[in-house]
């Protein structure tokens, strides 16, 4: 076989491997941040201070964060790069999938834009069901007769704050602060009777691991690969 030859198959090869890490670990991340694209005809809502619109159009929906029973979401622009919320929610076994991939409150007032009450992953069972403002959660559940998830107004701010990572004082506040839902008579019960858990998952790895290993793998694998050719075009 000639040296040139060889140099040929190394080089062929090295690409090979390397376009197979890098679509392996794209997939695994989207798998583990569930995005989501969404295109929405008329204008919806989301939680925010007050009543946060988001005007018909493509969006995309991704988990930042899902290491306890609460789930961070972002929701992006189509091209992701503004995020126009970054939303706490809950992983709720009652609300049950279906062909769509957003759930809106069944009723809402006339003139006002359908709200959104969860977002199901494609091939989940369950939804994220989507925590609203005190105030804006009582007057949604005495809109729609059914009981919603809130957290205090005043941290409500923190759902547009500029966020990147799951480790930045928004996203704590969020994971920690306490939850109560509101029935439609206005009396607060415990988000128990609201959200079913899902079933306890044993012998599995966070879904938030970390990819440093992973990166690592991909730095030995080049480095090989990198001697390797290196000792054939020395031949």
């Amino acid at each position: 076989m000639s040296k040139r030859l060889s140099r040929t198959l190394v080089f062929a090869f090295s690409v090979t491997v390397l376009c197979m890490i890098f679509t392996n670990t794209a997939s695994a991340q989207t798998k583990w941040n569930k995005k989501t694209v969404v295109t929405f005809s008329a204008p919806v809502e989301i939680p925010g201070v007050d009543a946060q619109v988001l005007p018909a159009g493509t969006y995309v929906f991704k988990l930042l964060d899902s290491q306890s029973d609460r789930h961070i979401v972002q929701i992006f622009n189509k091209n992701q790069t503004h995020v126009f919320a970054t939303i706490l929610a809950i992983p709720n076994y009652r609300l049950k999938a279906t062909d769509k991939t957003v759930m809106t409150f069944a009723e809402r007032r006339a003139g006002d834009p359908q709200a959104i009450r969860a977002w199901f992953y494609p091939g989940d069972n369950f939804g994220q069901e989507f925590v609203y403002p005190k105030k804006r959660a009582v007057e949604l559940a005495k809109i729609t007769n059914v009981p919603v998830v809130y957290i205090p107004d005043e941290v409500a701010t923190n759902y547009t704050a500029p966020v990147t990572t799951a480790t930045e004082p928004a996203v704590i506040v969020l994971k920690e602060v306490p939850l109560k839902a509101v029935q439609p008579t206005g009396e607060d019960i415990e988000i128990a009777q609201v959200i079913e858990q899902p079933p306890v998952q044993t012998a599995s790895l966070p879904k938030t691991a970390s990819e440093l290993p992973l990166v690592a793998l991909m730095g030995f694998m080049c480095l090989g690969i990198g001697i390797s050719m290196k000792a054939l075009c020395d031949r």
